[in-house]
């Protein structure tokens, strides 16, 4: 009787430093020494880390841009018998960049996946942040359209948790004061430099925070820890519809123009199109002296 033999290789998932060199683990140089294949999203900035270390070894670029192509190539070495170190620019791969995808593919196609661990950016600020640990939502990077960012912001508005977000220097002001507006003048840390030499945390209010960023110029990445808020979600019952909302503002005594403007500006909504429900519902509201 013939037992076939798995001959995959091996995907290791080895943690990188996030500022300190000294992040780096004995068990992830020697990840790093022992793979066939070293699969970095920033080949130059590894190339640096490897050369520090002492290590030698076969670099791959495997980015957002070149993931499809690559993550093939690299799911076949696999395949083949080939055991490959993923590494990130910074801390763990898989999360907030593409190693994700390939660390999916390799356990679909039955690979053993193999986590190194190291220092996260996310956790480090948690820890360090003097807010509550848990539970904690990670969100990473918001979308870069603010429209978009604002939509992703109300999803997250009455998440129970502590949240963790990531964000870079150049948007970190406009992203505060998106989280200002959909979510009030929360408790936060935000964190930069983690690890550094650096290092600095500011903690305080949303909107301190934003006083202290006008006085600070923003360098490098930052890492944003907010408390949860203190509101809670309406329930399906509490939740109106827009019509509805009107019709009661209306029925206890508020004038229907205002009524109209009020439901209109909250729900984001033209008030042509309130009006225009209105009188096809045909409830006996007299709109004649209402104006749009």
């Amino acid at each position: 009787m013939t037992i076939e033999v798995n001959t995959y290789g091996t995907l290791y998932l080895c943690a990188t430093p996030i500022g300190n060199l000294e992040d780096m683990t004995p068990r992830a140089i020697r990840m790093l020494q022992e793979a066939d294949l070293i699969a970095a999203e920033d080949t130059r900035h590894t190339l640096q880390l490897l050369n520090h270390f002492g290590i030698k070894g076969h670099l791959i670029r495997y980015d957002e841009h070149s993931k499809e192509k690559q993550g093939a190539y690299l799911l076949q070495q696999l395949l083949d018998g080939k055991n490959i170190a993923l590494v990130s620019d910074a801390g763990f791969p898989g999360i907030a960049d593409p190693g994700e995808a390939l660390a999916k593919d390799a356990i679909a196609a039955g690979i053993r996946v193999v986590p190194v661990p190291g220092a996260n950016a996310a956790l480090c600020a948690l820890i360090a942040s003097g807010l509550t640990a848990y539970p904690f939502f990670f969100g990473g990077f918001l979308p870069k359209s603010r429209r978009n960012r604002k939509e992703q912001l109300e999803l997250w508005r009455y998440v129970p948790a502590t949240m963790i977000l990531y964000e870079a220097p150049h948007r970190i002001e406009e992203v505060l004061k998106d989280i200002l507006e959909c979510w009030g003048d929360r408790q936060i840390a935000a964190a930069r430099e983690l690890t550094k030499l650096h290092e600095e945390f500011y903690r305080g209010t949303v909107s301190s925070c934003l006083a202290w960023l006008a006085e600070n110029s923003p360098r490098g990445e930052f890492c944003l820890v907010i408390a949860p808020g203190n509101e809670q979600q309406p329930s399906a019952e509490e939740e109106l519809e827009p019509l509805e909302e009107v019709k009661q503002l209306i029925s206890s005594g508020t004038d229907k123009k205002i009524a109209l403007a009020q439901v209109a500006k909250k729900r984001k909504i033209p008030k042509r199109e309130l009006y225009n429900q209105l009188i096809s519902e045909g409830e006996g509201i007299s709109l004649s002296l209402i104006h749009i």
